[in-house]
């Protein structure tokens, strides 16, 4: 059998995206890397074909009655495809996950968790008594309280948790509970209540409770902060007292008399979030309230009865509360805790959790504890915790997706997923792995390098190989850089006595999450570098408390509380430039957003065809003008329900995906050299071919320009924005910035590598040199060694993750920082 067993999955003719008709062998039981610059169709090839495939045949194999209940795929655009195992895809951005989700639900430790607690606990009897752990709770036999006697009643695993009976009756679960915020009810006391001081209740309530609050012995006629301690009680706490009024209707000017009930400030809130019904209407109460830890369960979402059981003499919201490598020792200790009969079924309930633990400590998450907010996790995070999840299960014969899993991580954090990588082939599994990191590259057995450029201009394999084979290869764009041959230094850096000569950034913060007290200084003018393994504290200290303290600082408000102080003077403006996608829907394109779209209307408009024809700058439109297509309403594309399968999306058969009717396609623009082109022909052309067709449209041909000096020039003009990976939507979004003097702005960038070929890398690079040059502050949170080596400034964070973080380690030149001995990045640069 092992010799007649297929040795790889045979592609034939696949034209999914940009992929050109390619025909390539894909080793199995070998960790094969694809390679390839942004948009050669890597993903087109990895995810588009061989897991869409692998995906699509398992699920057919079941029957049409489970099939409707699952979400399948569509068949890829493939000649034939043999060979493919089952698939699973471990995509490159899982999603932001709700507020009931936590680290321990995300990855199911905390199922383990509570195992162990209804099962091995010591229980509480009505009577407040602990009856010693007992084999009876397993058994399900009776158990009574041996001090008095009372029947004891052990709770179930599902009793024990916060997003079902477990849950904290007076936050529902969640931790946490929505209060009035007193300080947002009156946001200027210089007024008065008369001028509309009290805010709520000119947005929620009806403006006569001033009339009502004069006749309960308030002066409405001062400021607001005028008024004696007992008036402004009677605001924010009076009681709901009956009062006769007269009152005068403001549009009318007439008068009335009535019997009106006060309702203080804070009822009102209170009142109106009672009755909200829908999103626009919590908008308007939301402003008025703070979120606070719940008082009852202190934040562990858990009830009085949950938290009573006692495992080792902690409860379960206490063991949540540990970091994860302190967990694990302490459930090391668990059947060693526990009475002889009991221990092997402790050893088996705590060997599931362990296992688990074990690969997520591999990958460097021993310093998150379970109860942390599964949101608040990094990119980087959440992707590990999605591998664990997948890898638990020991599974043979499966086919790994990667995408990109070496984001968000710190070179000393990829040495673990290299591991389970290796892990995952041993136990018979392929992995196949998209990235650029070259440290994770060179772990595959068989690298397929796609390219040679990007969007129309990639699609093909242009090398394939080991290792050695990619190397020699010279048509390999990889290969320079697997040989760490590729010089990456491509600006000038600031010397070391210069960094500060533009003027420093200075901020101060107390403790948050597990950062420390913290005073950083930023050099103005300058690529600023914050590096650290994943933990650390970078999000913290930049996303969390720089950026927010820049924002507050700027608009006159009060700053975040944790942050003590920050002086940024000459600084007016903060952008931060993350990697979330542009626009929900596919309406929204590149030439929309770039501002390109608006422009080529009005010069269409001006065409003698369009004169001719009577149509307008608004007419061209693809979303309310009258030259979109009627069918597909501009879309370009229609939503088949093909019943007990997937919805299919189609591109619309009238317009072939333009967007455009017939008649857009007979209004065309003559160039000085005689070509003629329609709207949704220039629509459908990327950037680099966009740009020699409008060589004539000034406006259009610098915006276009920027799109190109980004590295976007594959792009289509006519390509969705929600569809472009997290590094194209981060430099779409500089597009509207570049060429501006930006002296008084800071550009603060959260990994923005992801996604890039170290080819990309360097245009990357280049882009932060262009902002620098107009005089902007560039921060830059990654862990990308190219881009490091080529910062100013390096502000490292750590050293370890979790509690073993927080503080900065190392600061200076990158040179400085590789010589610092207590910095781990420095090993690496």
């Amino acid at each position: 059998m092992a010799e007649n067993e297929p040795k790889k999955i045979v592609v034939r003719g696949a034209n999914v995206h940009n992929l050109k008709n390619i025909n390539v062998d894909v080793p199995l039981h070998q960790i094969v890397g694809i390679a390839g610059v942004s948009g050669s169709g890597k993903s087109s090839l990895a995810l588009g074909v061989l897991y869409a495939e692998g995906s699509r045949r398992y699920l057919e194999s079941l029957s049409t009655y489970t099939r409707r209940r699952m979400t399948g795929a569509a068949k890829a655009k493939v000649d034939e495809v043999l060979y493919v195992p089952a698939a699973l895809a471990l995509h490159q951005r899982p999603g932001i996950p709700g507020i009931r989700s936590t680290f321990g639900t995300g990855t199911e430790l905390l199922n383990s968790l509570r195992l162990m607690y209804s099962r091995l606990a010591s229980h509480r009897c009505p009577n407040g008594h602990y009856v010693p752990p007992t084999l009876k709770v397993a058994a399900e036999q009776e158990i009574l309280c041996p001090e008095c006697g009372a029947k004891v009643q052990a709770p179930s695993a599902e009793e024990l948790a916060f997003n079902s009976q477990g849950a904290c009756p007076n936050c529902g679960g969640t931790g946490s509970v929505r209060t009035v915020d007193i300080d947002s009810l009156v946001p200027d006391d210089s007024i008065s209540i008369d001028d509309g001081a009290v805010a709520p209740w000119n947005s929620l309530m009806w403006s006569l409770m001033t009339d009502v609050c004069r006749e309960m012995g308030v002066r409405t006629d001062v400021p607001f902060r005028e008024l004696t301690e007992r008036e402004k009680d009677i605001v924010y706490h009076g009681p709901a007292e009956k009062k006769h009024i007269l009152y005068k209707a403001k549009k009318s000017n007439q008068a009335g008399e009535l019997d009106f009930t006060y309702y203080n400030a804070i009822y009102t809130v209170e009142n109106a979030l009672a009755k909200v019904k829908d999103e626009k209407g919590m908008k308007r109460v939301e402003k008025f309230l703070k979120e606070e830890v719940c008082p009852a369960c202190g934040g562990s979402r858990l009830s009085e009865a949950a938290r009573a059981p006692r495992l080792r003499g902690i409860g379960l919201d206490e063991a949540c509360k540990m970091t994860l490598g302190e967990l694990v020792d302490w459930v090391a200790g668990v059947p060693d805790s526990l009475p002889e009969e009991m221990r092997p079924m402790a050893e088996a309930i705590c060997e599931s959790f362990q296992t688990v633990a074990r690969r997520l400590m591999d990958l460097g998450l021993s310093y998150l504890s379970l109860d942390r907010v599964a949101s608040t996790l990094s990119t980087g995070e959440r992707q590990r915790m999605q591998l664990a999840r997948a890898v638990r299960n020991r599974t043979t014969g499966v086919l790994y997706v990667l995408d990109e899993p070496s984001i968000g991580l710190h070179p000393s954090n990829i040495q673990g997923l290299n591991a389970v990588m290796h892990d995952l082939v041993a136990d018979g599994n392929s992995v196949l792995l998209v990235d650029h990191d070259t440290q994770i590259l060179s772990e595959s057995d068989w690298i397929i390098e796609m390219g040679p450029e990007a969007g129309a201009g990639g699609g093909y394999v242009i090398a394939q190989g080991d290792i050695p084979q990619i190397i020699a290869n010279p048509d390999s764009m990889i290969g320079p850089f697997l040989a760490r041959k590729a010089d990456m230094r491509v600006r000038e850096q600031a010397r070391a006595e210069e960094k500060f000569d533009f003027g420093t950034l200075h901020l101060s913060t107390d403790a948050i999450h597990t950062v420390k007290p913290l005073e950083v200084d930023i050099p103005k003018g300058r690529l600023t570098v914050v590096t650290g393994v994943s933990g650390s504290g970078k999000t913290t200290m930049v996303l969390e408390s720089l950026i927010p303290g820049l924002e507050a600082s700027l608009q006159g408000a009060t700053l975040p509380a944790h942050v003590k102080q920050i002086s940024a003077e000459g600084i007016a403006h903060v952008k931060l430039i993350d990697a979330s996608p542009i626009g929900i829907n596919v309406r929204s394109t590149v030439a929309t957003y770039a501002n390109v779209h608006d422009e080529l209307r009005k010069i269409y408009a001006k065409t003698p065809d369009a004169k001719e024809a009577g149509y307008k700058a608004g007419d061209f439109s693809y979303n309310t003008g009258k030259l979109r297509c009627p069918v597909c309403d501009g879309t370009g594309q229609i939503s088949l329900d093909v019943q007990f399968l997937p919805d299919v999306d189609v591109p619309c058969p009238e317009c072939n995906g333009s967007r455009y009717g017939k008649e857009a396609w007979q209004i065309g623009y003559e160039t000085k050299q005689g070509a003629k082109y329609s709207l949704p022909q220039l629509m459908d052309m990327d950037v680099n071919t966009a740009l020699e067709a409008a060589a004539e449209w000034k406006v259009v041909r610098q915006r276009l320009q920027v799109l190109k000096n980004l590295g976007l020039g594959y792009l289509t003009l006519g390509e969705e924005t929600p569809s472009l990976s997290g590094g194209e939507a981060q430099r779409l979004k500089l597009a509207s910035e570049m060429g501006k003097g930006q002296a008084d702005s800071v550009f603060v960038f959260d990994e923005p590598t992801i996604g890039l070929h170290p080819l990309d890398v360097q245009t990357l690079l280049g882009v932060f040199q262009a902002l620098v040059d107009q005089g902007a502050t560039v921060l830059v949170i990654e862990h990308d060694l190219d881009v490091i080596r080529n910062a100013d400034y390096v502000i490292d964070m750590g050293p370890g993750g979790g509690a073993a973080g927080g503080r900065v380690v190392a600061v200076g030149t990158p040179k400085q920082i590789a010589a610092n001995k207590d910095s781990i990045t420095g090993k690496y640069i």
